[in-house]
């Protein structure tokens, strides 16, 4: 059997220099004070967990942030709102700042354009933490969009000039599509594609693997929304995809009479899950 392996799968830069950062202070000898992140660090469970067994806890919103005294609170790669950053700082607390600078970019783009009087469109899920740290630094109350239903409902006054910016995991074509409805209704329209380049190579290459393939394998967790979106790229191109976290969710029986399978996995997923799923893929057929 013919295994392919999408050279972009795996941790992005963003992700990378997140898990880096908490991993340096917990091997620091001069850090003695705990360690929190604010959040999981990333949609893995796998590496929550260890991150957990090594002592790092997790605050789960304002409320645990209220309780805190002291310590180090790493911010990780989605952002957080201005706010927080504000609350930090007045409590004290010392702050690891791991935000990736693509969201970061995104921060000050919708601080400037509210600032001056934009209507901020966000170009994601709303519930996405990366997104709800962007609408916590717009000056004025944004408006999210994530599919063609609500981007053919949006509405402001004629005289009121529109920012569009998108969350950076947000599947391109899609950004695209929905930007083309926004902008047919005629109003003053500013476009900042702020989809990470990063995010739009996996989802291309992906795309291009399972075009090849007789299956495909997606590997990451059901929370990441990069990866679920891998995944319908892929669903797309190839009947046979399957969304796996670990090495434990992939049954092998629906491969055997494959020739050749494609790996991909998304931004959070670590190396030794792919390697693990690749190696076991090789090795059994």
């Amino acid at each position: 059997m013919e295994v392919k392996v999408a050279k972009s799968a795996g941790f992005c830069f963003g992700v990378k220099k997140a898990v880096e950062a908490v991993y340096q202070k917990l091997e620091d000898p001069f850090v003695h004070s705990a360690i929190y992140t604010y959040g999981p660090l990333i949609h893995n469970e796998e590496v929550v967990c260890d991150l957990e067994k090594k002592g790092v806890k997790v605050l789960h919103g304002e409320e645990d942030l209220e309780k805190l005294t002291e310590g180090i609170v790493v911010l990780r790669s989605h952002g957080v709102e201005k706010r927080i950053y504000d609350k930090l700082q007045e409590k004290g607390i010392t702050v690891v700042d791991a935000t990736c600078p693509f969201v970061k970019k995104i921060h000050q783009i919708v601080a400037k354009y509210s600032e001056e009087g934009y209507q901020i469109v966000v170009i994601g899920n709303d519930k996405h933490p990366e997104v709800e740290g962007i609408k916590g630094w717009c000056k004025t109350t944004p408006v999210i969009i994530e599919n063609k239903q609500q981007a053919m409902e949006f509405v402001v006054e004629k005289e009121k000039k529109v920012c569009i910016v998108s969350q950076t995991t947000f599947h391109y074509t899609k950004f695209k599509d929905l930007v083309e409805i926004i902008s047919k209704k005629g109003y003053d329209i500013v476009v900042r594609n702020t989809i990470c380049n990063a995010t739009e190579e996996r989802q291309t290459e992906a795309k291009q693997i399972a075009s090849e393939v007789d299956a495909m394998i997606v590997i990451g967790s059901k929370s990441s929304s990069n990866t679920q979106k891998l995944y319908e790229i892929c669903k797309k191109e190839c009947k046979n995809t399957y969304y796996i976290q670990t090495l434990v969710d992939l049954d092998f029986d629906k491969l055997k009479s494959m020739g050749c399978v494609g790996i991909t996995a998304g931004a959070s997923t670590p190396n030794n899950i792919i390697e693990e799923v690749h190696t076991n893929v090789r090795i059994k057929f």
